[in-house]
């Protein structure tokens, strides 16, 4: 493999959430063959715009990498340094993500700087969501151009699900586009949890499921609270509810919690979890329920199979893709709290979870960061070989 010099744009520690998280694997993967400069943000967004109580992440042992903090989200100043910094560095390869529109203004000025500096460096983009997953009439005739305008001169795409895959070429027909599993996130968090402590009491008799992540209305947590209404009836079960909700929106749930009579089956701790407390939930449950109504991919998924633990999930974007159906966990359709009480039955009627538990141990390895690192470099290459 030809070694790289490789400039990464993004965010990581101290900032929160799984494209921080991303970041920083990649980058710390990246730097076993290559040289990697990380450029991250002194300010990601304005705070009036975080609809979370802060956008900093309060993990006590957080996923860190060297970096540095040059670029200012609202600031064209700093994109201008953000720019001479590169010019200084000459990367073979710059690499972007790019997962909401607030970013369309920054990553249109980097990308079209990029492209006219010496060594005409390839430009790569990492589509976490080509298109936002809550979207307005308004807002899907504007996405697209907003897409294009940020995006439209990048020489490759990676994007992790074939759904999101397809979407990016409607925007952009003639895009290079690789679909690649999202990689493992086994190292969010620490080994051992035993002696990590949770500020809620959980039973112990019965099994538990595991929701988490930052609560919004598409990935239809009220779909699994009729579920759980249902499963109950069944045999006793446990949810534990773990995130922030977005928004302020807990009333709601609250309300349904009681109108359904689920007070003894549902904890909610309304909190960003920070990485090693979300790992000590992962390893105390016994299936991770993602129900979702829209998706593209997710790293609650890699960080559940990471720890071992099977997922019940939603056939929407890319999630059908990385759960095999029967074997890591249950897919079921979205929408439908029926088939999902059905799925969290099942899964616990015979030896149904340890057939689950065993096949995930046994195939985890083929979501490895070394994968997307061979892929960036495959991409890279088709273009430093075209320029000979």
């Amino acid at each position: 493999m030809k070694h790289l010099r490789v400039a990464l744009i993004g965010p990581t520690y101290p900032y929160r959430g799984g494209i921080a998280h991303y970041t920083t694997l990649l980058t710390r993967h990246l730097r076993e063959e290559h040289e990697v400069l990380l450029i991250s943000f002194s300010r990601q967004y304005p705070g009036w715009l975080f609809p979370g109580k802060s956008d900093k992440d309060p993990s006590e042992r957080p996923l860190q990498t060297e970096a540095e903090y040059i670029l200012d989200s609202l600031n064209p100043l700093s994109w201008r340094r953000t720019l001479k910094r590169l010019q200084v560095w000459q990367p073979d390869v710059v690499i972007i993500p790019w997962w909401h529109p607030y970013f369309t203004a920054v990553w249109a000025a980097l990308s079209r700087s990029v492209k006219r500096l010496p060594g005409s460096p390839r430009l790569i983009f990492i589509c976490h969501n080509v298109l936002p997953h809550e979207q307005g009439r308004f807002s899907q005739r504007l996405l697209p151009p907003l897409f294009r305008l940020a995006c439209g001169r990048g020489d490759g795409f990676i994007v992790h699900s074939q759904a999101d895959g397809q979407i990016l070429q409607r925007i952009l027909p003639q895009a290079r586009v690789q679909v690649t599993p999202l990689p493992t996130y086994a190292e969010l968090g620490i080994t051992d949890t035993s002696h990590i402590e949770l500020p809620v009491t959980l039973p112990t008799d019965r099994p538990l499921l595991l929701f988490c992540g930052l609560v919004r209305p598409y990935k239809g947590l009220d779909v699994l609270l009729d579920a759980m209404a249902i499963a109950v009836k069944e045999r006793p079960l446990h949810l534990l509810v773990a995130g922030e909700f977005w928004q302020g929106g807990e009333a709601q749930y609250r309300e349904q919690i009681d109108r359904l009579g689920l007070h003894d089956h549902v904890t909610i701790w309304n909190e960003y979890v920070p990485d090693e407390q979300l790992a000590t939930c992962i390893d105390r449950c016994d299936v991770v329920v993602l129900p979702y109504r829209s998706a593209t991919q997710s790293a609650v998924i890699q960080l559940a199979f990471g720890r071992g633990k099977p997922v019940i999930t939603t056939n929407v974007g890319g999630l059908g893709e990385v759960v095999a159906d029967g074997r890591s966990g249950l897919v079921v359709s979205p929408h439908d709290a029926i088939a999902l009480a059905t799925a969290i039955i099942c899964l616990f009627t015979g030896d149904m979870a340890i057939s689950l538990v065993k096949y995930i141990h046994r195939e985890h390895q083929k979501f490895s960061w070394n994968h997307l690192v061979n892929v960036l470099h495959q991409l890279t290459e088709s273009r430093l070989d075209a320029t000979k």
